[in-house]
């Protein structure tokens, strides 16, 4: 599946890459990311070979990587169009202000023209809101977003890091409002990070929202540098921030080598695949520091593991999920005992051994 086999994002009309270009790196503000030249070179590469989706945040160093994409669109005329890019409202620039971020209406629209001010364009294709904004009403939040569609200044919403449940009330308030739905969830999702298929996953489904797993190499952890079998320090700048993988960790990371090894990719390629691959994904989130990295990780869109490979990841990675999450296959065994319903086989179980009813 390379960059220009597109996907229907979620349910609706805009079609992306199945690897979205992640532009939190763009810029050296907080002493990490790249210069601009490195993340021009970046954006070239990636729409070089059919990416159409970069994705960005009002807060991602500090504002400057917005400026980055605007100022390298500027410099292509005609290119603003062929491309959908997203950028995330929430965080707050302007501190001493409680109005200067967050999920209300003022900050909204502030931040909606601000961004659009950094990026030198007329509209966002996809507006995410960033977080959960504890002290909004969601139906505030949904109603400035439906009107900033009415007045073109966003084409699609999209909802990061929020519960489950408030994501499905912000999904029903705006089908009953008749006010524009969110179309996609960004949420974390690698082989260290799974818990969001207790209930994301399901709900992204039956939603009918597409699922943009965020750090799918978990803050690098899974890149292959933070290897047990290697010798040599991990760049101290990366680890000061995210520290270093738990023995637990280490563990998935060990066997994601050796699936690596005998797919014959690196250890990022057959972590990205796997995310990409799971069910209910549509893009996922793909970045770096350097070209090398970024063409790598690009790389990594045409790799497909074996079914015994992902079992094999499967099992080592599986989470520990909140309750119900362990009584699905109980509910299936109780509810079609031994029967099997699309596709899905049941078992009997001992609560059934007297069946049929006898009362």
């Amino acid at each position: 599946m390379p960059l220009d086999s597109y996907v229907s994002l979620g349910r609706s009309g805009l079609r992306v890459s199945p690897f979205t270009l992640g532009a939190m790196t763009f810029g050296e503000d907080h002493g990490w990311g790249c210069s601009p030249e490195e993340a021009a070179s970046m954006m070239a590469e990636y729409i070089g070979r059919g990416g159409n989706s970069i994705d960005t945040a009002n807060i991602y160093t500090n504002g400057h990587s917005e400026v980055i994409i605007g100022d390298y669109l500027a410099g292509s005329p005609g290119l603003r169009d062929r491309l959908v890019i997203g950028t995330k409202f929430f965080g707050n620039l302007w501190p001493g202000d409680p109005n200067g971020g967050g999920a209300g209406r003022k900050a909204i629209v502030a931040q909606a023209e601000e961004s659009l001010r950094r990026l030198r364009t007329d509209h966002i294709d996809i507006y995410w809101l960033h977080n959960w904004d504890r002290t909004a009403p969601i139906e505030e939040t949904m109603r400035a977003l439906d009107d900033l569609v009415t007045a073109g200044k966003i084409r699609y919403v999209g909802l990061s890091d929020l519960p489950a449940w408030k994501t499905t009330e912000a999904q029903m308030i705006a089908g009953f409002r008749g006010w524009t739905p969110a179309i996609a969830l960004q949420l974390e999702y690698s082989l260290l990070a799974r818990t969001i298929e207790g209930e994301h996953i399901a709900m992204a489904q039956q939603l009918g929202l597409g699922v943009m797993p965020w750090s799918p190499l978990r803050h690098g952890f899974l890149s292959g540098k933070f290897s047990r079998r290697r010798s040599g320090s991990v760049d101290t700048r990366r680890t000061t921030l995210v520290g270093e993988p738990t023995e637990a960790e280490h563990e998935v990371i060990d066997v994601l080598e050796d699936v690596a090894a005998e797919a014959g990719v690196a250890p990022a390629a057959a972590a990205l695949s796997w995310v990409h691959n799971r069910p209910g994904v549509s893009s996922t989130l793909v970045g770096a520091r350097r070209l090398d990295q970024l063409r790598a990780n690009l790389d990594a869109v045409d790799v497909h593991l074996s079914q015994a490979q992902t079992e094999i990841l499967d099992k080592v990675s599986a989470p520990s999920l909140n309750f119900p999450a362990g009584y699905v296959q109980l509910s299936l065994d109780l509810g079609f005992a031994g029967t099997t319903v699309d596709g899905v086989h049941s078992q009997m179980t001992p609560m059934l051994a007297h069946s049929p009813a006898r009362y």
